[in-house]
This record gives C-alpha cells, sequence and structure tokens, in this order.
C-alpha cells in the first residue's frame, strides 16, 4: 500500500517473515512466536512462554530498491531485580547478506522479573520507529534481524520503494532446538548467535528453537519440531535439565528417546545431529538446581551458583558429564538402525581449554567470542565434508 507521501506499508505476514512458526495478530500489531499455537497452549510455565516469544533468528526478508526502511515496534524491556540493566534489543538491517545498519528501540513495554520472589510484572509502553537509510538504490535482498532475546510486536513496516515478498533462496532449511546458548544469552547481536554464525558459515536457512531454560525434552517441542519442514535437524539437550533439576537418569534416557522418536516421525530420514552441552564448570560434577548468586547481584552482577549436592548422583542425579554419557549410549544404540543420526560431543565445541581463555560471565552462558568460536566449529563439524550436514554427508 502506497501512502500519500511516497511511502509503502507492506503488511508482515508469514510471507515476509522468516524463522517463526506461527505469528499472532494482537491489538497492536503482530507478534511472531517461535512454537505454534498448538503448543503454546502446552507450556506450564512462564519463562518458556517468555522465551518463545523472544524472536531469536527471526527476520523479515523482501527484496526492493528502498533507500530507507522503517518498522515500528513495541519491544517488551525485561528487568531483573537486584541484576544490573540488560542492553536494548538489537536490530540488524542486511543487504544481500551484508551488514548495512543496526537500531535499537529505547522504549516499550516493561517486563519486570523478581527472580528471588518468583513474580513478574508488567507494564505498556509506547511504540517506536526504527529508521535505516542510505540504502543502495538498485533492487536488493534485505533481511532485517529481529532482536534475539527481546520480544518483539511488529506494528508497520514502510520503505520508499514497493516491496517483493522473496521466494526461498534453494539453502537448506536447518531446525535447531537448544537451551539459552542456542538462544544466544550473552550474544550482543542475532547475527552474533552461535546457530545464526554457524547458517551463515554452513550456508543454511536458520529456524531457530532455542529456548532460554526450555530446553526440557517437552512433547509439545518434539511435535512442533516434526511438523515443521527442514532439511537438517539438531538438538542440544543437558544443561537445562541439570539446572532446572527436571529428572533422574531413569527419566531422561526415555525422554531422549520419546523426543526423537517423535522427530522421526515427521523427518523420517533427514540427517538428525545430537548435541551434548558444552563445559559449564559448575555443573559438570553438581547436580541443579541453578540458582542466582546472591552475593554477586548484591555486587550489581549476574551470575549463577549450583545448588545440587554431588552425593545425590549415586541416586540418579544429573550432571553434564552424566548426561553426556547417556545421550552418546542413546545415540549409539540408535544409530545402529538409523544411519542418519549422529552425535556431537559438546566439549568438542568449548572445553576446559576454551574457559581458561574465555570463560563463562555468569558461569551458565558463553560471551560474544565464544559464541563465534562454538558457531566456527560447529559449521566445520556439521557442514564441512563428510559431515551429517554437507551434501552428501556421512
Amino acid at each position: 500500500m502506497s501512502t500519500p507521501h511516497g511511502w509503502t506499508t507492506t503488511p508482515i505476514t508469514t510471507g515476509i517473515l522468516r524463522g517463526a512458526l506461527d505469528l499472532e495478530r494482537t491489538g497492536r500489531g503482530v507478534l511472531p512466536h517461535r512454537l505454534p499455537a498448538a503448543a503454546r497452549r502446552q507450556i506450564p510455565d512462564g519463562q518458556l512462554a517468555m522465551a518463545e516469544s523472544q524472536p531469536a533468528g527471526v527476520r523479515l526478508a523482501f527484496r526492493t530498491r528502498a533507500t530507507t526502511v522503517e518498522l515500528d515496534v513495541v519491544a517488551t524491556k525485561r528487568v531483573y531485580v537486584g541484576a544490573p540493566p540488560r542492553p536494548d534489543g538489537v536490530y540488524e538491517l542486511l543487504v544481500d547478506g551484508r551488514l548495512a545498519g543496526r537500531a535499537t528501540a529505547a522504549g516499550g513495554d516493561t517486563l519486570t522479573i523478581d527472580m528471588a520472589a518468583g513474580t513478574a510484572e508488567s507494564l505498556p509502553g509506547p511504540a517506536e520507529t526504527l529508521r535505516f537509510t542510505g540504502l543502495p538504490e538498485d533492487e536488493k535482498d534485505v533481511e532485517l534481524w529481529l532482536p534475539h532475546d527481546e520480544t518483539t510486536c511488529l506494528v508497520a513496516l514502510r520503505t520508499d520503494a514497493p516491496v517483493l515478498i522473496t521466494p526461498p533462496n534453494g539453502r537448506p532449511v536447518w531446525l535447531h532446538h537448544g537451551s539459552s546458548i542456542s538462544h544466544g544469552s550473552n550474544a550482543t547481536t542475532p547475527t552474533g548467535t552461535w546457530p545464526a554464525l554457524a547458517a551463515a558459515g554452513g550456508r543454511a536457512d536458520l529456524i531457530n528453537l532455542g529456548f532460554g531454560g526450555g530446553a526440557l525434552l517437552d512433547p509439545f517441542t518434539a511435535r512442533a519440531m516434526r511438523d515443521t519442514p527442514a532439511d537438517l535437524l539438531s538438538v542440544k539437550i543437558g544443561i537445562n535439565v541439570v539446572n532446572a533439576d527436571l529428572m533422574r537418569l531413569r527419566a531422561f534416557g526415555p525422554a531422549v528417546h520419546g523426543f526423537l522418536d517423535t522427530l522421526r516421525e515427521g523427518h523420517p530420514t533427514t540427517p538428525l545431529l545430537v548435541v551434548s552441552p558444552i563445559l559449564c564448570p559448575i555443573h559438570e560434577n553438581t547436580p541443579g538446581p541453578s540458582a542466582p548468586d546472591t552475593r554477586a547481584m548484591g555486587e550489581g552482577r549476574l551470575r549463577f551458583r549450583a545448588a545440587g549436592d554431588p552425593a545425590e548422583v549415586a541416586a540418579g542425579k544429573l550432571t553434564l558429564t552424566v548426561i553426556r554419557e547417556e545421550l552418546a549410549r542413546v545415540v549409539g544404540q540408535r544409530a545402529a538402525s538409523d544411519p542418519h543420526l549422529h552425535y556431537l560431543d559438546g566439549l568438542e565445541l568449548y572445553g576446559a581449554s576454551d574457559h581458561a581463555e574465555l570463560p563463562l560471565p555468569d558461569a551458565l552462558h558463553p560471551d560474544p567470542a565464544a559464541h563465534r568460536r562454538i558457531a566456527e566449529r560447529f559449521a566445520r563439524h556439521a557442514f564441512g565434508p563428510g559431515g551429517p550436514f554437507a551434501p552428501h554427508g556421512g
């Protein structure tokens, strides 16, 4: 739709979005979701509901001659009681695959979370307009990546030239599920999360189902993955099961089998890579749950500690060491009859020597440099010659 001032307003629909599984229409705009409505109705906690609404890997994709792009948004700003202020989420505009601009929305709704009390309070705020100018005048492919860690309601997209919705780019669709590390915690930009970087390195079209605190082998997530068309699949499981203190070893193995069984119902021969946890010293040999470090919070720092008892491992409590052993066993057992199933030890992505050089700032999540290292190693392993995601991978 053209405006009286020569602007074109393009409806924001599923056709212009990449990386989202659903689009909810609200009274203020449209809200991208990374789980479909049927799955969202079964979410048992506010943490996962918040995480799946944060648009990690979600981007608007279109072709245009526009030199200026405007996007009206209502962002949700998170405030954690006792923790330092969070930076504003970053929006990145790419032209023909190259970064052409960044922007942030200073205002928006506010969600105040008290982790100690387990409460949350939401206050409405204003919409903001993001503006990207000085783009090349010729026809080009534009991607506008939304913040990976900030819920974003999309109000309007305007350009100073018409927009064409681009068809699929021919790249393989990579559907990935993981924890907050896959979601992008401690990365500073949406294209700087390790899955986004690995997808760029492997020339794949990413759908990122990394959920902060939400990689818990939930059946509704498995069904969402089962029903989503994809050429490549990966699941990175472990840290959330431990730091949520969710289950014991007796339940974990069958839950992994059940999750993989569901994926295979919809993707019987799709390359499927199971990835175990990267190094996390606080939980290598100490069970969960994880808890905020109150001393660090008193100093204005966000840091976590392991609150479990190592003596309980003998009774089936889970640590990352136990998780890796069990995942390797389950995948090895299944791979005997499933030649398209593969396993990657997370310590190959980030291990002890990496931690010595690039320690986890909050004891749980990698920093931006570590995200890049993990991405490079994953891309080399998965997309490289002979890798499970290579065109004729093993």
